[in-house]
């Protein structure tokens, strides 16, 4: 499984080094394209498991001002 992430700055918010800092303290890796980062899930991963990753990436960016889209697919 691999989760991609998109993130949408605001100039009222952190700096997006200090967001992507925050994602890479996650697993996340940035990435060049459509989505802005990804993490690569091991072999035993569930949807119970993105659903809380998905938690802790909002608790991770909570009061930077920024918002993001999710998509978690199956390799």
């Amino acid at each position: 499984m691999k989760t991609y992430l998109k993130v949408a700055f605001s100039s009222e918010g952190a700096k997006p080094s200090e967001v992507i800092n925050r994602l890479r303290s996650l697993g996340f890796k940035p990435v060049i394209g459509e989505q802005d980062m990804i993490y690569e899930w091991g072999d035993n991963a569930t949807t119970e498991d993105s659903i809380w990753f998905a938690d802790k990436i909002q608790a991770t960016l909570e009061g930077f001002k920024v918002t993001f889209q999710i998509e978690t697919l199956n390799d």
